[in-house]
């Protein structure tokens, strides 16, 4: 079964939806999915059942909202208007990546995918929720940033799912393997600047305008 939000709308940003995602990420990280019961993130949230599930219909919907929150925290940049010239792609790229190294080395972030490693045979629907609502939600947001720019003539041909997967691995090489190994250190700002800078140089220069 696939895991879907439920949770309301309107309530999106209330201090009592932060309370119950904040409660319960820490007991996914600290008991793991399957056990964090919903007694006891209600009672760490200082909230009642009902509380909860007014809120969220089921214990799966607030994992989901847990990794989308963070999922849409680095498509931010991606939100901005489509680039109309080359410096404003590279602009763009830039940001992305820079939020996307940021974002994604931050010790809860990795805490989830070691989360989604360790249940991936028990409760295989935490890596799926983790893969839907993280990767291919923010590869899709990129690769529709690229393919704009191959419309305004400021990126060749070719497939922009591909060059999104491109860009990703020039930004990372081996250092999400390392982080999540506990074996590299939490890049700094000037890192991940670094890092953005080199991959998009080298995304624009391998596929330059026709």
């Amino acid at each position: 079964m696939t895991i879907h939000a439920e949770a309301d709308d309107a309530a999106a940003g209330s201090p009592l939806r932060d309370r119950i995602l904040g409660a319960a990420f820490a007991l996914f990280v600290q008991r793991g999915y399957a056990g964090a019961s919903t007694l006891e993130i209600a009672t760490r949230a200082k909230v009642s059942k009902r509380d909860l599930y007014s809120l969220f219909g089921s214990k799966q919907a607030m994992l989901s909202a847990c990794i989308a929150e963070r999922a849409a925290r680095i498509r931010v940049p991606l939100h901005l208007p489509p680039p109309r010239s080359r410096a404003a792609l590279t602009a763009t790229l830039l940001a992305f990546g820079t939020t996307l190294i940021g974002e994604m080395s931050r010790p809860e972030v990795l805490a989830t995918y070691r989360l989604a490693i360790l249940e991936a045979e028990r409760t295989p629907d935490v890596a799926r929720t983790l893969d839907l609502e993280g990767r291919v939600g923010t590869m899709a947001a990129l690769a529709d940033l690229l393919r704009a720019a191959q419309v305004a003539g400021l990126l060749g041909p070719g497939d922009p799912r591909a060059m999104a997967e491109q860009f990703t691995a020039l930004l990372w090489g081996g250092l999400l393997v390392r982080l999540l190994l506990k074996v590299a250190e939490q890049p700094d700002a000037r890192e991940a600047e670094r890092r953005a800078r080199a991959a998009t140089d080298a995304l624009l220069r391998l596929h330059p305008p026709a």
